[in-house]
């Protein structure tokens, strides 16, 4: 039986413990940092706080200890928001392990760093415990409540270690939830992250009365963009046809359950982003952390992302919506495709 440790009891993090603790092989380790979200579970066996009437299994324990989450663990899932992925790592350091294999489900960049979620998972391994960890990414177009009734799936692990992407691909896939192997790790993380931010504009068109054209045409000029800082970055351009890159984008920016979307939809309305993030009730929309990383990024690398520029206007210098909706249908003429 696989012992599994998942680090962080979000939405998203019940659901891939759903996942696990349903093929009945696996003894899960759920690590909850909220009191009410542990009460919950082990009282009722559902997560009220962020995932409510999902049931999980009952070989999901929930702890809030690191120690006993990771004690035996042989994977550690991390699936906690990108702005807490290095203290919490800086906190299991002493329990982890050479053995172990890592997977970062989280889709964000870390701000100041411009870095991806496995590399700050390597950067704080390799400094405190003197080992580089076998690690890998799983991204896709995945909705965690979907995810936790059932629906069908479909994801990607993403790893260079061959081994651990298959290792993965076995212990997560069921006839309901479908896993992929790649091994453009730059390309999975970075479209996980980027098509957050491309979603909140998505929200801002639907919340600014615009149509479905005007959607279609941000989806496909997103998904150009995200694609340039990505092979930039050494990332491969066929990973953004694929279920890291556009599938995650159409479902993030067309899914009613998308939170980046929401916060998009709710800045397209007049309201103003603390109010929006107040109203959010501890649930994370990672888009909103990583719009200024991304054109940080994209200024370093030398690479044109209009469409995150705007968002960013809008996000951090309060700019009017539709103004910037204005400002990028009135650029320079371009050609559709590169020269």
């Amino acid at each position: 039986m696989s012992q599994i440790a998942v680090i962080g009891a979000g939405a998203w993090g019940t659901g891939l413990s759903i996942v696990l603790g349903r093929k009945g092989s696996h003894r899960v380790r759920l690590w909850a940092h909220e009191k009410e979200v542990r009460d919950s579970i082990s009282s009722r066996r559902v997560n009220q706080l962020f995932l409510p009437e999902q049931a999980i299994p009952d070989c999901v324990s929930v702890t809030g200890s690191f120690e006993d989450a990771l004690q035996d663990a042989e994977i550690i899932v991390s699936v906690m928001p990108s702005q807490h992925c290095r203290i919490l790592f800086q906190k299991m350091r002493p329990f982890l392990k050479p053995g172990m294999l890592f997977v970062s489900a989280t889709k964000g960049l870390e701000e100041g760093t411009l870095l991806r979620m496995t590399e700050v998972i390597s950067l704080v391994a390799e400094a405190d415990r003197g080992f580089q960890p076998r690690i890998g990414a799983l991204s896709g177009p995945t909705f965690a409540k979907e995810v936790a009734r059932g629906d069908p799936t479909a994801i990607t692990i993403a790893s260079s270690d061959s081994m651990l992407a298959e290792t993965i691909q076995r212990e997560l896939s069921d006839p309901r939830f479908r896993v992929y192997t790649n091994t453009d790790v730059t390309g999975v993380e970075l479209g996980g992250s980027l098509k957050n931010v491309i979603a909140i504009a998505a929200g801002v068109c639907d919340g600014l009365g615009l149509g479905h054209n005007s959607i279609a045409a941000l989806i496909t000029r997103g998904l150009a963009e995200i694609t340039r800082l990505v092979t930039a970055c050494g990332g491969r351009q066929d990973t953004m046809s694929g279920l890291a890159g556009l599938g995650d984008l159409v479902l993030t920016c067309t899914g009613g359950l998308s939170r980046n979307r929401s916060v998009g939809v709710e800045l397209g309305r007049g309201r103003k982003l603390p109010e929006i993030i107040a109203a959010m009730h501890g649930t994370v929309a990672e888009g909103v952390f990583t719009t200024h990383a991304a054109v940080e990024l994209a200024r370093m690398r030398a690479v044109e992302m209009p469409i995150t520029a705007q968002m960013d206007a809008i996000l951090n210098h309060d700019k009017s919506p539709r103004d910037a909706i204005h400002d990028l249908m009135t650029r320079s003429a371009k050609s559709e495709a590169p020269m």
